[in-house]
């Protein structure tokens, strides 16, 4: 079975061919994904490349940090897509989304304020973990309407940051 996923806007065609290969928009390619520790950090080799990530489910969406980098994406089946598309891909934008920490971390900018107009993609709080800053953006277009912590603050995994309405 294929499925369809979207990161930042490009979609892709997944297809598993088994445990150590993918095909994605036919493309054969040799993987290797391993959980380094648990619950969150996984090895992923993609062609002899190693990558690691920290994966976790966050707002009904999978949040992939890798590099730095804050991709969330939306993976479903073709059953799944064909269901969205006959639907017209309703999606509840008027929910609040509530940015949780997706590891423990210090806080060390937040370039939006409280009142503000983001789009999908903006920065809304730079983290560091790990000794690396990762960007958590917006998942969705919105108006910041709380910010729960300051630069400087100490803030555990799942706590929540900042509310878009």
């Amino acid at each position: 079975m294929k499925h369809i996923a979207e990161i930042e806007g490009q979609t892709y065609i997944i297809e598993i061919i088994d445990e150590h290969h993918v095909r994605i928009d036919g493309e054969l390619h040799e993987i290797s994904f391993e959980a380094v520790r648990q619950p969150l950090t996984f090895s992923l080799l993609v062609d002899g490349k190693s990558f690691e990530t920290n994966i976790y489910r966050e707002n009904g969406q999978w949040e992939v940090l890798m590099r730095g980098h804050r991709y969330t994406v939306d993976v479903v089946d073709e059953r799944e897509q064909r269901l969205r598309s006959a639907a017209g891909k309703t999606q509840l934008r008027h929910e609040k989304v509530y940015l949780q920490a997706p590891m423990p971390g210090l806080v060390i900018d937040i370039p939006v304020q409280e009142g503000q107009d983001v789009e999908e993609g903006d920065v809304l709080l730079v983290l560091e973990s790990m000794k690396m800053q990762n960007e958590l953006t917006a998942p969705r277009p919105g108006t910041v309407s709380r910010i729960k912590v300051k630069v400087r603050d100490n803030v555990d995994r799942k706590q929540t940051l900042i509310i878009v309405d």
